[in-house]
């Protein structure tokens, strides 16, 4: 199996990768597909995270925005005013690594400024010419992600002629990108954008060839945590019945040498994650 970075730097911290990181999911929006309105409340937030860190969490990425297929845009404003006070809070609490998931320049800037470590970015710094620029001089952790489109109308086409060839395509300009612009490779991970502008065939082609990105030479991060597409496979409307299905592909992830988990269930995403570790090599974690 191909070697690939056995760290990931952020601002101001390090993320070890020889075990499978998980990153536990905080959306502070009225409308995410899963947990929308659950965590808005800046109180409620700051106690989801701390629970997901006593379970077992590597890193939290705070959502002001939901980016689920069809979700309309909101203003830079409005997403700082959701995560800046939370991320705030959150770091009085703990040292805990955060990331926030935008594609706003002016969001990620503020969300470092305030105590975030890494910029998650489902554009792979494609929606904000300045989103690069930003990510070298606030000197954050980076995660660029392949999608088509904006959330509002990437899922009109899910069509390729060669889907994982794409994905790599995109992704090595994402780190184009960055490079152009001075951000060590050290500093990035990379995502293949799972449920984004793809189809439920789409992303089982792309599961199951995750090995893949590693010609890329960094951390792989993968987002499948209760999506529609393990809804449909199951027959599952409501995505919280969707756990079982999460751990096999958390699995399936493992194997083909991912790095770094998205999840909403921290603890049973990091029992899965370990095991399959443990059997792919050969040792107790």
């Amino acid at each position: 199996m191909m070697k690939t970075p056995a760290i990931l730097v952020g601002k101001g911290c390090r993320l070890e990768l020889r075990l499978p990181a998980i990153m536990g999911v905080l959306n502070v929006t009225p409308d995410s597909f899963s947990d929308g309105g659950c965590f808005q409340a800046p109180d409620a937030a700051v106690q989801q995270a701390l629970r997901m860190e006593q379970a077992g969490a590597t890193l939290i990425d705070i959502g002001g925005e939901s980016t689920r297929p069809g979700a309309e845009l909101i203003s830079a404003a409005e997403e700082i005013a959701r995560v800046v006070p939370v991320i705030e809070r959150i770091r009085q609490e703990t040292d805990l690594p955060l990331s926030i998931d935008t594609n706003k320049a002016e969001v990620a800037r503020a969300a470092i400024l305030a105590g975030a470590n890494f910029i998650n970015d489902i554009s792979g710094l494609t929606f904000d010419p300045q989103m690069a620029r930003t990510a070298a001089e606030t000197g954050a952790g980076l995660v660029v992600m392949h999608t088509r489109g904006t959330p509002a109308q990437m899922q009109n086409n899910t069509e390729y002629a060669d889907l994982c060839g794409e994905v790599l395509a995109f992704l090595q300009h994402s780190l184009d990108l960055a490079a152009a612009v001075g951000i060590d490779k050290s500093r990035i991970a990379v995502d293949p954008g799972i449920g984004f502008g793809k189809s439920v065939i789409g992303n089982l082609e792309l599961l199951g060839s995750l090995q893949r990105l590693r010609a890329l030479g960094c951390p792989i991060l993968l987002g499948t945590s209760r999506k529609s597409f393990i809804g449909k496979i199951l027959d599952q409307q409501n995505p919280r019945e969707r756990l079982s299905g999460t751990l096999a592909t958390i699995a399936l992830g493992v194997a083909q040498g991912a790095h770094i988990f998205r999840v909403h269930d921290v603890a049973p995403a990091r029992e899965a994650a370990l095991v399959a570790w443990a059997v792919r090599e050969r040792e107790l974690p």
